[in-house]
């Protein structure tokens, strides 16, 4: 590992080395084995190695730095050659976090390379390594940062004028490549463009995404060309980013003078549906797009219906996950955060692993939550945790039941649609020291967190549960609610993994743990008439959905969930943690008409009522624009968050009606079981799983329901029907029991008859409270 001499530390020019080599025979098979402190490009020969992009990717680098390995046979020469690293502070050392103290230099303020060139993959030695020998100079890049942007001035050529380091280093912590790289997708064009009252260009690209701009200019030398970039419009039409709080998100690129000259930036991304441009000096933008990047590329799955606000929305997931899936899970990909939460993964890792291949980048995700965990078992809240080695910023940045549940939650998911064994293993020890972790909060099992940010097992509850208006608050779930749900539903379910890799002890232990906690939370938390917790959404949704409730309360515990919808008039009344569960619990209670309702009603909070005012991605808030175009407060208001996209997975596990089977997990057996609600007619889905393609789809026409499957080769099918579904046909032939018919690789035609349930009204003007 080699450092750049001339480097002056954050913030400043990117510095590169280099090293001029002979080869005196080319086999064509040689490959390049790199990685760095910071960012990297690298080239031979001036010619880039690879169409990767932010490499090395994004880990707990004091733990875990992946390096690459290139075949660049067809980059080489016989007799001299040339390769240069240009490096850059990216996440190692650029800003990270927020407010008063963000914290800088976070994995180390060095930046530093190191590859090795063999002549054969598996060459016992190499032809070049990185060494004492190299030189180090500066780049054209003045200033790069993850928050910050880049300023680019191409009058500067590099030249080495300095040497390099050795750096002491570990080799351990060097890990082969565990995901599928960071990569450019197709560029988006431009829809409109205008000039504002200043003069200055605005463009909309019609689609909020996480990428950079590329753009061609046409200027005299010292031109500058400054893009900032913002997510909407405000409700004048003036450009606004004020969300994105301190986050610069800028692009400055000074011209040399040559003729047309094309620009993209190199260590950076913003999130963005529009670009604002001033142009400084004698210089034309001749054209400009839009280039979205992810580590996600092709769409696995597809969901569409007869409500086209409901196909949008399930576009603007898609486009939510690929802006936030850049090497880790974030929340956001635009202001001064874009931090890997843990909880806003794993409400939507059932999602993402339907829409796109997602497998490797979890798994390497999951590893990097395990170098973050704490010794005692508590998981950060974001990962890599930037706070881990610098406390005094953000001490106590850990240890929130839902979100130190990505732990479990992510493996499991894993298991179900890929019959990950192994992983559960692997990850087995870590799950099991966070539920001994949460335990310990308050050492049995009630779990009362401390309301106090940064004290042991603070709680984000419910986080962004609706309160409803001021007046009249709605009642919420408590954090010890939440959290002991939470421990519930994660020992319960660590104790099932523990069975499945054979871990009988620690299954036993868990399972009555796990027990222990139900008894609790039944006398703590639910009355003698089935009033759950809170009394509010996510109270029920999580208790029913886990079963939780006891058996002689389920049937009023159902009518206080339902009066529970009817004090919000029919909308969501639920945060973080609860609406993922909300339409699933729904469909559990055999309430699948109030599911449908409340979640195509189109008034705020709900799901449609984004995509109504021109979203075209998730948003992080309900109401994060108001019905006459006023924007929410800009202190947290982000306009690509995926977390309530989690909804997709109930679009196709229950509407279109195909999920795995958690005994013969991997889409090996599929369980069909549809959901039918007329208003979504005609519904259509599929899922590209690992043995090939799954799809469903229905059509409702007077209470009549034609449903078409399709199991690929190597899986078995299991239908299962509801029991008001009547005069079932498969295949032609009387379905002599609907509740688990078994159907082979291919397509087949299920039949039967449906009555509409009885609308929501009912329970809105229905039935009295039972007593409490």
């Amino acid at each position: 590992m080699v450092r750049p001499l001339c480097d002056e530390g954050v913030g400043s020019t990117a510095p590169f080395v280099s090293k001029r080599f002979r080869l005196d025979a080319i086999t064509g098979k040689e490959v390049l084995r790199i990685s760095a402190l910071g960012l990297y490009i690298a080239f031979i020969n001036g010619r880039r190695i690879g169409e990767d992009l932010l490499t090395p990717g994004w880990t707990s680098y004091d733990k875990r730095l992946s390096y690459q390995a290139y075949d660049v046979g067809d980059l080489l020469n016989r007799g001299e050659n040339h390769i240069e690293i240009w490096l850059a502070d990216g996440w190692l050392r650029s800003r990270m976090m927020w407010g008063d103290e963000p914290i800088l230099n976070t994995w180390g303020d060095r930046l530093a390379a190191i590859a090795e060139l063999r002549s054969f993959p598996d060459s016992p030695d190499p032809v070049l390594v990185t060494d004492g020998t190299w030189s180090s100079g500066l780049l054209p890049i003045l200033k790069s940062g993850i928050y910050f942007g880049e300023i680019f001035d191409a009058r500067v050529s590099p030249e080495a004028s300095h040497g390099v380091e050795a750096m002491p280093f570990d080799l351990e912590r060097l890990i082969p490549c565990e995901a599928r790289p960071v990569r450019e997708l197709e560029a988006v064009p431009v829809v409109k463009q205008w000039r504002d009252a200043a003069g200055r260009l605005l463009y909309d690209f019609g689609q909020n995404l996480g990428g950079y701009v590329s753009f061609e200019v046409l200027g005299a030398p010292g031109a500058k060309v400054v893009v900032e970039h913002a997510e909407i419009l405000d409700e004048e039409g003036e450009f606004y980013n004020e969300n994105y709080r301190t986050a610069d998100a800028r692009i400055e690129y000074v011209l040399n003078g040559s003729g047309r000259e094309a620009y993209k930036p190199h260590f950076t991304f913003q999130g963005f549906r529009y670009a604002r441009v001033s142009v400084l000096g004698q210089a034309e933008v001749l054209n400009i797009v839009a280039i979205p990047i992810s580590s996600v590329s092709d769409v696995k799955a597809s969901f569409t219906c007869g409500n086209q606000l409901v196909n949008r929305l399930v576009q603007n997931t898609i486009w939510s996950q690929r802006a936030n899936f850049i090497e880790v899970p974030t929340d956001c990909p635009q202001r001064d955060e874009r931090l890997g939460w843990t909880g806003d993964a794993q409400v939507f890792a059932g999602t993402a692993l339907y829409l796109a291949d997602v497998h490797r980048f979890f798994k390497k995700w999951i590893r990097d939550v395990m170098a973050d965990q704490r010794d005692d078992g508590a998981i950060p809240h974001v990962v890599p945790d930037p706070t881990r080695l610098h406390p005094e910023n953000f001490p106590g940045f850990f240890g929130s039941t839902g979100w130190g549940d990505a732990i479990w939650v992510i493996p499991w998911q894993l298991y179900l649609h890929h019959g990950d064994r192994d992983f559960l293993a692997e990850v087995l020890p870590a799950m099991v020291k966070w539920v001994d972790f949460v335990w310990s909060i308050s050492d049995g099992p009630i779990v009362r967190p401390p309301r106090t940010w940064g004290a042991r097992g603070f709680s984000f509850g419910d986080w962004l549960q609706p309160s409803g208006p001021s007046a009249k608050p709605l009642p919420t779930i408590s954090d010890e609610a939440a959290a002991t749900l939470y421990l519930y539903i994660a020992s319960s379910h660590v104790a099932r993994i523990a069975a499945i890799v054979g871990d009988v002890q620690q299954a036993d232990r868990l399972r009555d743990l796990a027990d222990e906690v139900k008894r609790a939370f039944a006398r703590e938390f639910i009355t003698p008439s089935g009033r759950v917790a809170g009394d509010d959404q996510t109270s029920y949704a999580l208790a029913f959905l886990h079963d939780l409730i006891p058996c002689d309360r389920v049937e009023a515990a159902k009518e206080h969930f339902k009066n529970a919808i009817s004090r919000t008039d029919g909308r969501i009344g639920t945060g973080f943690i609860g609406t993922p569960a909300l339409l699933p619990a729904l469909i559990k209670i055999s309430e699948p008409g109030l599911a449908g309702q409340m979640f195509l009603q189109e008034e705020v909070p709900g799901w449609l009522y984004q995509v109504k005012m021109g979203a075209t991605t998730i948003w992080e808030r309900w109401d994060a624009v108001q019905p006459d175009g006023k924007i929410y407060n800009p202190q947290m208001n982000s306009y690509n968050h995926y977390a309530y996209g989690a909804v997709c997975q109930w679009l196709i596990e229950s509407v279109s009606g195909f999920r795995p089977d958690e005994v013969e997990p991997g889409f090996a057996k599929i369980v069909f079981e549809p959901s039918i609600i007329a208003n979504l007619s005609p519904v259509r889905a599929h899922h590209e799983c690992d043995h090939g393609t799954i799809r469903a789809e229905w059509t409702e026409s007077d209470g009549h329901v034609t449903y078409d499957i399709e199991v690929p080769e190597g899986s078995t099918g299991v239908l299962r029907l509801s029991p008001s579904y009547t005069n079932a046909m498969v295949d032609g032939n009387e379905c002599n029991d609907a509740s688990e018919t078994l159907v082979g690789p291919g397509r087949h035609r299920v039949t039967f008859d449906w009555t509409p349930p009885a609308v929501f009204a009912s329970a809105l003007e229905g039935k009295a409270d039972p007593t409490p």
